[in-house]
């Protein structure tokens, strides 16, 4: 059974920086992409970046481009999302996803994803 395990949401101020990981459990992610997509109130879920299976290519939405970094720990079976520079507009809850579809495709719909974490929190206040 696949199982994906966010962590890393919190409370933090504009400006301040976080870290959410995603663990998979039951699969490896050698063979698949690896997405993080985000819901914030009254919005609908956008994928926000993704990371290929041999890490070799990533792609950001604009909303989040130069300020997230995506990467992926193999040998660990867990990806990071690092966001710096965070603006109240990112307060959403934070999915992480895995899929099939090459990151190079930009994969954004939520539909073109097989695998889902059950998401973490981060909010932006001051």
């Amino acid at each position: 059974q696949v199982q994906l395990v966010e962590s890393g949401g919190d409370l933090v101020q504009p400006g301040g920086s976080l870290r959410l990981s995603c663990t998979a459990l039951g699969v490896s992610l050698d063979y698949y992409t690896m997405g993080w997509f985000r819901q914030g109130p009254g919005k609908e879920r956008e994928g926000i970046s993704c990371i290929s299976d041999s890490d070799s290519y990533s792609y950001y939405a604009e909303s989040v481009k130069g300020r997230f970094t995506i990467a992926k720990d193999n040998a660990k079976n867990t990806g990071y999302l690092q966001m710096n520079n965070l603006e109240l507009e990112d307060t959403a809850v934070y999915f992480c996803a895995l899929g099939v579809v090459p990151c190079s495709y930009h994969p954004t719909d939520a539909h073109e994803w097989h695998h889902w974490g059950r998401g973490t929190q981060v909010t932006v206040s001051s």
